[in-house]
């Protein structure tokens, strides 16, 4: 969204009143829009470039505000103060008028056939008799600057030229000419250049080198002449010195170039509308004619009006609201749309401003409606539509995944999807037309030139950024490749990879493949040829000579392990050998893999549709319970339904994730459909309603939620007997029952209390610790005095000795008892690695429980 930086007094001042920063705040949401920030230009700069630079800037508070990228008339001061006095009620929307010149014929443009090549079209308007001061001027070059990056496209489509009409006379010519045909005085210089000069000139200059490409190629290049043969403008790069408007300005020449006539008219429309008010006529724009090659003649400025017919029922329905005609229209001309009733039942007729381009359906003149009628107050109502989410199936393995490789002592790095082409190819030994690696057109950065193949090099990249982290290193990764698809519409397609990476001062070979089998162990796939997998030995420049293997599962060819290649190892500044593990983990979804997202959300349907055949329709529904009571309460009455809505308000079945027995137990006690009072419960009456048909291949429910009908009292006096086998009261067994429960309590606390006397036992573990240091050098006394000054509540040292590795290098093992809840392993070694300065890695080398 574009951001206006507006000054908080000149704003307050436009508006007729100050606010707090919280009730502007609190306005700009009524209005759709957004306060950003509050700051000033000192604070801004401080925050760029330094305090120093800041040191003389103003003081003045700024308010940074997010308009919709499709309002343009709200980029200035003056379209945001007159959009908030609108929709105030303070002021009516103005009407925009276009005029004829009071003595004269109008400015006239002169388009020739040789802007065809370059930038054919061209409009033009006059602002006669206007006053600046130097915030309306400032205004006025901002509300350029903001077009041109946001509807101009950064000029490509769309160039605003700004003349003091009073320094040049008509008609003007907009014409092409080759770059060293065209010379001129540009604007701030101090002498004239010729249009290559120029190009050369601006390479350097921080804001126009972005647009030289524009033109750059072309063979000729556009310009605007005046009858007298003065340069205006070349766009859309740089305007002429000697038309260059001032505060003094009175009269101001606007034209527009451009790839796009309609974008150029709409551009036209914003820099007239929102200055005219300044002019002595305020409203009017001085009309100029424009003429094509052809001879056609146009009148601009357009400043068209027109209107669109809705209803107000529409407007209602779509918003959620319930207003009548005559407030809609009220609301939308708040919005600057000028409303009124037909008469016709409840039709508005909308009438859409020149300054509005942005409303081109219905559905924006809603939006604008909603947005007047306050989104706040808007009754919040449940959907009525009925949906379950799943997650993702291929997301939630890589989930399952990350969470095991993480347990099994690998860190999870997150890389960049772009990367540079030597990353992906010279790096690993490889040629980049054999990568199928997606190139970026215009990459900003050499570091971001493709979208990367592999994984590999992002995690190699990152153990070159952390050489000095204690040894080993074990990084993985699961994210996405993009590969070249021809099949695909994007000509590209994504792939779910995992990476893993072991670096140490071995290979470590044993070790990446140990992963791969525990990752095969997770998905649930066999270490054997055909059905399962296996590995091959393979050849692959990125790895060693007869150190790479390709994984193959089902017969198909998954990834590669092995060690890298030295000359990989140094292209990446790395020092030590490295494993890898790459793999594409999509082909897992398909087998085993798939059951296991399944286990708690449904991600298919589990049980399938039997289609009844006529004469299972005819059936008669299985008859319902005569029990209405459950656990919910009586389903007769609205206290049980709305305790049974207000269960379902964040469920979607009464039992678990799919539909069972349990809900249809508690649908078949419920006698009716429930009314639209109780909209949970009517959401899931109608979902369960649609099951009856399968009703029986449904699965058990777990507990029971309807309640068994009490026995109905007989009127036969001949079942008199009978009364006397059944005792419903059931008084002596209700004492007994009382006594056995006052028992079981006594029972409990006594063992409880007996229960508490006892002593916790806590828990201890042994561990012995192997300290290394970085070399033969290290004064090892030192080490093992500060191993031993690491002080923890729970923590004791034990006994210590030097055990040689080799080359003269000892290294400390020393034991300690630690208490498992204050001191744990990883706090331990942290702590130990403190000291930078003697110790290189700290491993566990036993751990026995006390």
């Amino acid at each position: 969204m574009p951001t206006v930086g507006v000054k908080r007094d000149l704003l307050f001042k436009a508006l007729g009143r100050t606010y707090t920063d919280e009730e502007f705040d609190e306005l700009c949401f009524e209005f759709g829009l957004e306060l950003d920030e509050i700051t000033s230009e000192k604070e801004i700069i401080s925050r760029e470039q330094g305090d120093t630079k800041a040191s003389g800037a103003s003081d003045i508070i700024l308010y940074k505000i997010d308009v919709p990228a499709n309002r343009y008339d709200l980029l200035c001061l003056e379209g945001l103060v007159r959009g908030l006095q609108v929709f105030k009620n303070r002021l009516e929307a103005p009407r925009y008028r276009r005029v004829s010149p009071v003595s004269g014929e109008p400015q006239k443009l002169i388009i020739t056939k040789e802007t065809a090549a370059v930038r054919p079209f061209a409009v033009a308007a006059v602002l006669r008799n206007i006053t600046f001061t130097q915030e309306r001027y400032d205004s006025f070059i901002e509300l350029q600057e903001k077009l041109h990056q946001n509807i101009c496209r950064k000029r490509s489509l769309v160039a605003i030229g700004t003349h003091d009409l009073d320094t040049i006379s008509g008609p003007f010519t907009y014409t092409a000419k080759p770059p060293g045909d065209i010379c001129f005085k540009p604007l701030n210089q101090t002498k004239e250049y010729t249009a290559t000069q120029l190009m050369s000139l601006y390479k350097t200059d921080s804001h126009l080198r972005h647009y030289l490409h524009i033109i750059e190629d072309k063979p000729v290049y556009p310009v605007i002449y005046d009858s007298n043969g003065v340069v205006l403008s070349m766009p859309p790069i740089i305007n002429g010195d000697h038309s260059k408007i001032t505060l003094k300005t009175k009269n101001v020449f606007i034209e527009c170039t451009a790839t796009d006539v309609t974008k150029a008219k709409i551009v036209l429309d914003m820099m007239v509308t929102m200055f005219s008010e300044y002019c002595s006529q305020p409203f009017t724009v001085e009309e100029a004619e424009v003429v094509y090659p052809d001879g056609k003649t146009c009148i601009y400025p357009e400043l068209a009006y027109r209107k669109e017919k809705l209803s107000s029922e529409f407007v209602n329905r779509k918003v959620g609201i319930n207003e009548s005609t005559e407030k809609i229209v009220q609301l939308l001309t708040r919005m600057c749309l000028l409303s009124q009733a037909t008469g016709a039942g409840d039709e508005i007729e909308v009438e859409i401003p020149p300054t509005r381009s942005d409303v081109i359906h219905a559905c924006d003149i809603m939006e604008d409606a909603a947005i007047a009628y306050g989104f706040n107050n808007i009754t919040r109502t449940t959907p009525r539509t009925y949906t379950v989410a799943n997650q993702f199936p291929l997301n939630k393995l890589t989930e399952l995944l990350r969470q095991d490789l993480a347990a099994a002592g690998f860190t999870e790095a997150l890389n960049f999807a772009l990367c540079s082409q030597e990353d992906i190819a010279d790096k690993l030994g490889k040629k980049i037309s054999e990568t199928k690696a997606a190139h970026i057109s215009n990459p900003k950065t050499a570091e971001f030139q493709v979208a990367r193949t592999t994984l590999l090099p992002g995690l190699l990249k990152t153990i070159a950024a952390n050489r000095k982290m204690p040894l080993p290193l074990k990084l993985f990764e699961i994210s996405d490749v993009v590969l070249k698809d021809d099949t695909k519409d994007v000509g590209a397609r994504n792939s779910r990879r995992f990476c893993a990476v072991y670096y140490n001062k071995s290979p470590g070979f044993e070790v990446i493949h140990g992963l791969l089998d525990r990752t095969m162990q997770l998905l649930e796939v066999k270490s054997a040829c055909g059905e399962g997998y296996h590995i091959q030995a393979a050849d692959d420049s990125t790895f060693f000579p007869g150190r790479c293997a390709e994984i193959f599962v089902r017969g198909k060819s998954v990834g590669r392990l092995g060690v890298l290649h030295p000359d990989v190892i140094n292209r990446f500044e790395l020092t030590m050998p490295c494993s890898a593990l790459e793999m594409d983990i999509e082909p897992f979804l398909g087998h085993t893999a798939e059951t296991l997202l399944t286990h708690d959300v449904p991600m298919q349907e589990v049980i399938p549709h039997r289609f009844p055949a006529l004469s299972d329709s005819c059936q008669a529904p299985a008859s319902r319970p005569t029990s209405t009571k459950t656990v919910f309460g009586d389903m007769s009455s609205p206290a049980g339904l709305k305790a049974l809505d207000e269960f379902l308000a964040d469920k979607s079945y009464v039992e678990g994730f799919a539909a069972s027995q349990a809900d249809m137990a508690v649908f078949d006690a419920i006698p009716s459909a429930p009314s639209l009072t109780f909209c949970h419960l009517l959401r899931w009456y109608k979902h369960i309603k649609s099951f009856q048909r399968e009703r029986a291949s449904l699965a058990s429910a777990k507990s029971q939620f309807v309640l068994p009908a009490a026995p109905a009292a007989s009127t036969n006096n001949a079942s008199g007997d009978d009364d006397d086998d059944i005792d419903l009261f059931g008084s002596d067994d209700e004492a007994e029952s009382a006594e056995a429960a006052r028992i079981k309590e006594q029972r409990l606390a006594e063992y409880t209390a007996k229960k508490s006397k006892k002593p916790a036992l806590v828990a201890k573990s042994s561990i012995l610790l192997d300290v290394k240091p970085w070399d033969d050098e290290t004064d090892m006394a030192k080490l093992e005095e500060c191993v031993r000054s690491v002080s923890m509540d729970g923590l004791l040292w034990g006994q210590s000795k030097l055990v040689p590795v080799g080359y003269g290098i000892k290294k400390l093992q020393i034991g300690c008892v630690v208490e498992d809840e204050k001191v744990g392993t990883d706090l331990l070694e942290e702590a130990i690695t403190a000291f930078e300065e003697y110790v290189q890695s700290v491993d566990v080398a036993a751990f026995n429980k006390i």
